[in-house]
């Protein structure tokens, strides 16, 4: 799959999962300490616009072509059995009150991504980048990484609008 692919298959797992919210369930919380689906919008956001800025002022490296890696770093992003505590900077504020201007910038900050893809191309391996979690980066592994990231936080949606639907549910 190349990663334009990658990163319309994971806006389109987002679009799907808030389809059909109300404007109750994007502000529902299922507990004081878990966020609603404003605001894993928000955060989603947050971070696809910081991968951005890594990916535009980067440093230049040398780099290859590591599959395997780039496969890993998706796989680790997208699995959901490991909770992950944010860190501060990228922890939602309140920025959106309703869910169609969440959409709206969501939709706006994954053109952006495509639209640099598209621009860099090959030349993504040569971009350099530091996750606090993963390390060491190049341009693709970071694209990698925004296009789980979109895919963890549609999971966690899916599950906060199940919850919201049936509030039995935990």
């Amino acid at each position: 799959m190349s990663l334009i692919e990658l990163l319309e298959s994971g806006r389109q797992d987002v679009l799907d999962a808030v389809d059909g919210l109300t404007e109750a369930a994007a502000l529902a919380k299922p507990s004081p300490d878990r966020w609603s689906v404003l605001e894993c919008m928000e955060h989603v956001v947050i971070v696809e616009e910081r991968f951005q800025g890594w990916l535009q002022n980067g440093p230049a490296i040398a780099s290859a072509p590591k599959p395997e890696n780039e496969t890993r770093l998706f796989s680790m992003v997208t699995d959901r059995s490991a909770k992950v505590t944010a860190p501060e900077a990228v922890v939602p504020s309140g920025r959106f009150v309703v869910l169609k201007e969440a959409v709206l910038a969501f939709n706006a900050a994954r053109d952006r991504s495509v639209s640099l893809v598209k621009e860099h191309g090959e030349a993504l391996y040569t971009i350099g980048a530091r996750h606090g979690r993963f390390g060491e980066l190049n341009g693709v592994e970071v694209v990698h990484l925004m296009a789980g990231h979109a895919r963890r936080h549609a999971a966690q949606i899916r599950e906060l609008g199940e919850a919201a639907a049936d509030p039995k549910t935990p």
